[in-house]
């Protein structure tokens, strides 16, 4: 019988995967077609309304892999657990420690090495997270 810990944890980790591919894919290309003028606001903009739905994300993540990490249910693979921790693991510290603050460097206006910084930042993020799917999809399904 499959965890509805387990089952949950895999259903935040792939919405997280789909919001971050959606960034990479869609979001950020935007921000070069944005004028110059509007650049800090647009960036402003960004910040404030993407923390609405990666907040919840990451927390819902945090939870979850903790939980699974403290008190694994049967069946619910211990490496995979591991490896899915140690993506979520990567994908905060390259948002702590590249993506925001390529974020605050865009905050002063478009800057297109901060933006270059932010798009490989990214690629990591999106990798990572990917990788966390097939890690809760192999710890759910063994």
């Amino acid at each position: 019988m499959t965890s509805g810990l387990a089952v949950a944890h895999l259903l935040l980790v792939g919405g997280y995967a789909g919001f971050q591919w959606t960034v990479r894919v869609l979001v950020y290309p935007q921000f070069t077609a944005v004028p110059a003028a509007a650049s800090a606001a647009y960036e402003a903009s960004h910040s404030r309304l993407v923390s609405r739905v990666v907040g919840p994300l990451f927390a819902g993540q945090l939870v979850t892999t903790g939980w699974l990490l403290l008190d694994r249910p049967d069946g619910v693979s211990l490496a995979g657990v591991l490896v899915s921790a140690a993506c979520l693991a990567v994908v905060l510290a390259v948002t702590a420690l590249l993506a925001v603050p390529r974020h605050r460097q865009l905050a002063d206006g478009f800057d297109p090495a901060a933006y270059a910084g932010l798009l490989r930042a990214d690629t990591l993020r999106v990798a990572a997270a990917t990788a966390n799917v097939a890690a809760s999809a192999w710890a759910v399904l063994g």
